[in-house]
């Protein structure tokens, strides 16, 4: 199959948003599963297919991992888009966490290794730079302070053109944004998840910085389609997060029911509506949900058109603070059992 011949005529325009100097789409969209992580996997040839529907379907921004199945994930990305690679916007990830006994740790990258790793990345992206290059976990032994500084000299030869940092504190975006200003924060975040809303999210509006919620679907528990005895098997991290688990996913059905609610107000599906709701957060805030099938990937960027009036969305956002959410999702509970880290 000679995937260079894609014909890619009918492309739809999708809503934008900003990412430091960049103009992507509005939804993005989330590799990771298509390598590994939540079950069965597409074979290639499907898996580039579904990449290039997403882009048909008005989706520029895609995400990846050097981490996500050993580097595989990037070289499929960088397959997918080869052909519109001028077209679209590529993010990907360094210094992943790795599992040292029964936990997870920080990659400890210094910047000599940053750059090993960022030369790595483009090669399996088949591309001379990387749109938006986050450090996966903010390591715990160099200094955010040198990460950035190595970054910024990666921006000055023109192989980045934007980075950011996954899961930081708020006090580590500060001292990387002072030394070389930070585009993006990528972090969990959805309505079952909101613990940025504390300080990362503030700090990130100060300073003029994106959001890049991963799991904006909380793993796909807010599309409503996950019953209490849905059986996960092998490589699928919903078998150990912990809102997945019989009891919680009873608990919580009155989070279902108030997106139900707001699902025949405003005549879309759960998924449109948890998105939706964080896009109406902060114009800065650009989901990247994942999806193996169309139809969900056609679902889940529809959300871009669902839009709240502004009492609407007051409603629903009160109404969400105060609803007790049952179970979580975190590194510690998966690397027990998975090597699967968003």
């Amino acid at each position: 199959m000679h995937h260079e011949t894609y014909n890619h005529q009918i492309y739809i325009r999708m809503k934008t948003r900003k990412i430091g100097k960049l103009e992507v789409s509005a939804i993005g969209y989330g590799c990771m599963g298509l390598s590994h992580g939540y079950g069965a996997t597409p074979d290639k040839d499907d898996a580039i297919k579904l990449i290039r529907s997403a882009f048909d379907l008005g989706c520029t921004f895609f995400d990846t991992a050097e981490g996500y199945a050993f580097g595989q994930n990037e070289e499929l990305l960088g397959e997918a888009v080869r052909p519109i690679r001028e077209s679209v916007t590529i993010a990907t990830k360094f210094g992943g966490p790795k599992v040292v006994g029964t936990h997870l740790e920080p990659q400890e990258l210094t910047p000599t290794e940053i750059r090993r790793h960022c030369e790595d990345s483009l090669r399996r992206l088949q591309t001379d730079h990387i749109d938006i290059y986050y450090q996966h976990r903010v390591s715990e032994k160099v200094p955010v302070e040198e990460v950035a500084g190595c970054i910024g000299e990666l921006i000055k030869e023109g192989k980045v053109l934007e980075w950011g940092l996954s899961q930081p504190t708020a006090d580590q975006i500060k001292r990387a944004h002072a030394v070389t200003p930070i585009a993006t924060v990528q972090s969990e975040y959805s309505m079952m998840e909101r613990y940025v809303e504390t300080d990362v999210l503030p700090t990130c509006k100060l300073l003029g910085i994106s959001l890049v919620p991963f799991s904006p679907l909380a793993s796909g528990f807010l599309s409503g389609k996950y019953k209490a005895d849905t059986v996960y098997k092998g490589d699928d991290v919903r078998r150990f997060i912990t809102r997945f688990e019989e009891d919680n996913i009873k608990k919580n059905h009155p989070l279902l029911e108030l997106i139900h609610e707001f699902c025949i107000r405003k005549d879309a599906t759960y998924a449109q509506i948890a998105l939706a709701w964080l896009m109406a957060k902060d114009e800065r805030i650009v989901p990247i949900p994942g999806g193996r099938k169309l139809q969900r990937m056609q679902e889940n960027f529809g959300a871009s058109e669902v839009v709240f009036t502004p009492e609407e969305f007051a409603e629903l956002d009160r109404r969400l603070h105060g609803l007790v959410i049952y179970g979580n999702r975190t590194d510690e509970d998966i690397v027990f059992h998975s090597d699967t880290v968003g």
